[in-house]
């Protein structure tokens, strides 16, 4: 029963599990923040150009059943927008910074000691040793 709770404290207060949780509350707060700037500022922009910044009062029946297709319709012009957005926002982030996305090059495993490290690596971080570099 003890080794189970020491191998739960090092899962649950190691690096990775912490970085995991942290970034997934961060992304979580821009979600919103780049939501509400859909919502607040760029549907405003649609209504403008299209009369309309939504399509909830669109739907079809069939045998009655009523098919509210509008709604569908608001939320994918929403999601694109958002998605848009987003790319436009790392992108902006990419150029101010000149660094792409963190763990964006992935990682493997080395010849050596088995620890994972970046594909690109020629030194092995942990064990020192050269090694090849895995080019795509």
């Amino acid at each position: 029963m003890r080794k189970l709770l020491t191998e739960f404290k090092t899962f649950a207060f190691g690096g990775n599990l912490v970085d995991i949780a942290i970034g997934i509350a961060i992304g979580a707060a821009f979600a919103g923040v780049v939501q509400s700037l859909v919502d607040h500022i760029i549907l405003p922009i649609v209504a403008a150009v299209f009369g309309q910044p939504s399509f909830h009062s669109l739907h079809g029946s069939i045998r009655g059943t009523r098919i509210p297709y509008g709604d569908f319709l608001t939320d994918l012009v929403s999601f694109l927008l958002l998605a848009l957005v987003i790319l436009l926002l790392v992108k902006l982030i990419k150029r101010l910074t000149g660094v792409e996305a963190a763990g964006a090059q992935g990682n493997r495993e080395c010849d050596h000691c088995k620890s994972f490290i970046p594909v690109d690596a020629t030194v092995c971080m942990y064990c020192t040793r050269d090694i090849e570099p895995v080019v795509a």
